[in-house]
């Protein structure tokens, strides 16, 4: 499926009063699975964010954009809900050399958990961890673990939120973690991670390939793209991944 190809552009300026150039971003959100109903309000959301912070942005669902030559105009790909195995071998291939060439990979909810999971173990380590499945919608805690990054910066200690809470399968290897549930907030299900790893992680960063990569799984909702703390925590990872702004301590590759 092929969909409306959106660009925005528009002057940068970071910080306190510092000019960087603009962030060029590549927005994919082709499911081939479970398509959330949040994806339109997120494309319309990150265009609008983009526009007033400097962003050149380009939204759009073919997996035929994947070539060297179109990827090299970008410093950050976002992954928006992917599902399933979106790329191809030539895609896939095109894809790592574009991370191994130091630029960003965001992924957001299912864009990293629930995509290219069978067929791509490049992307399963890339992203950290693998959805393994998620309890009824609920209400919980999310923990901040340190605000020196952009994406966790503007967020207060301990945040209460209503969203699809994924289960993973284990926990993500040579990352640092930034946002953590608190399971005893909410019912995790049988598979509720703290009894089995003793944590629950939410939203990491790390290194990989050369290149920044932002995982959350925060997303599913269509009023995840409304809510001011949400849309801080994003807009910090796709700027730190675009280079766009401060690197703060990491672990990883």
């Amino acid at each position: 499926m092929k969909m409306k190809f959106i660009t925005v552009f528009a002057v940068a300026c970071l910080g306190a009063g510092v000019a960087v150039a603009a962030p060029r971003v590549l927005l994919f959100s082709k499911t081939v699975e479970y398509r959330h109903q949040s994806i339109p309000q997120g494309i319309a959301t990150l265009a609008a964010i983009g526009a007033k912070r400097g962003w050149r942005l380009d939204a759009t669902e073919d997996a035929q954009l994947f070539t060297d030559a179109n990827l090299a105009k970008y410093d950050v790909v976002v992954w928006l809900s992917t599902t399933g195995d979106v790329l191809n071998a030539e895609q896939q291939a095109a894809y790592e050399r574009y991370q191994k060439s130091g630029r960003g990979t965001v992924a957001i909810h299912a864009g990293g958990a629930d995509t290219e999971h069978k067929g791509w173990p490049w992307y399963r380590s890339l992203i950290g961890a693998e959805f393994l499945s998620h309890p009824s919608q609920q209400t919980a805690n999310i923990q901040v673990l340190g605000h020196d990054h952009p994406a966790t910066a503007g967020l207060p200690d301990s945040w209460s939120h209503r969203d699809e809470w994924y289960n993973f399968t284990a926990l993500p290897k040579d990352v640092t973690v930034v946002l953590a549930l608190d399971e005893s907030s909410y019912d995790p299900g049988p598979d509720g991670m703290v009894k089995k790893f003793g944590s629950h992680p939410l939203a990491w960063y790390h290194r990989f390939g050369g290149g920044r990569v932002f995982y959350t799984a925060l997303g599913h909702t269509v009023e995840d793209f409304a809510d001011p703390l949400f849309l801080s925590h994003i807009t910090g990872a796709i700027e730190w991944a675009a280079g766009a702004a401060d690197e703060p301590p990491h672990n990883g590759k």
